[in-house]
């Protein structure tokens, strides 16, 4: 059985807990892009977290609908690779004092989670088109461009201006 909550015999029920998966996840982002904002110094930084919480809102909305596409309830399934992403964001975040370094350090934890998004929306839509979903597939979709764009957004203000101005921390005397 492993990690999973129930002995998973079929490709459906490998979906399903993939389902499951992302959306404890997309439900732990929610907890945690509040705090992000609060750390976060930058303007610009703290409004991409704010903006991707009412994304990450209509995400789980549509893996609600998801749910509901293929006749199951929406409930998470815990996700230990979420949970860990998000407690090595805070730990670091804890551990700087920099406002600059600070900041680079929250895109680079906020890249860490759309990167594990990126992975399992890819995957899922995969399967969902195997099973012939496509519906399901197209839904998923959305969210995945979304993904995409927000690790965009974090790229361009991570070269273009945060990891800049964290470079430039001189190192105490």
């Amino acid at each position: 059985m492993g990690l999973f909550t129930k002995d998973i015999a079929t490709f459906d029920d490998l979906f399903l807990h993939q389902l499951q998966d992302v959306y404890y996840a997309e439900n732990q982002i929610t907890k945690a892009l509040p705090k992000m904002a609060a750390k976060a110094t930058d303007p610009a930084l703290k409004q991409g977290f704010e903006t991707h919480l009412r994304e990450t809102e209509g995400q789980i909305a549509r893996l609600e609908k998801v749910f509901a596409l293929i006749g199951e309830d929406a409930k998470g399934a815990t996700c230990p690779a979420i949970e860990g992403i998000i407690k090595e964001a805070n730990e670091v975040a804890g551990d700087i004092a920099d406002k600059a370094v600070l900041d680079a350090a929250l895109i680079a934890s906020a890249q860490a989670v759309e990167h594990y998004e990126i992975t399992r929306y890819g995957t899922l839509i995969a399967w969902a088109n195997q099973l012939g979903r496509g519906e399901v597939a197209a839904i998923l979709q959305e969210t995945l461009d979304e993904e995409y764009a927000t690790d965009d957004k974090l790229t361009q203000m991570a070269i273009g201006r945060d990891n800049v101005k964290a470079a430039a921390v001189a190192e105490p005397a």
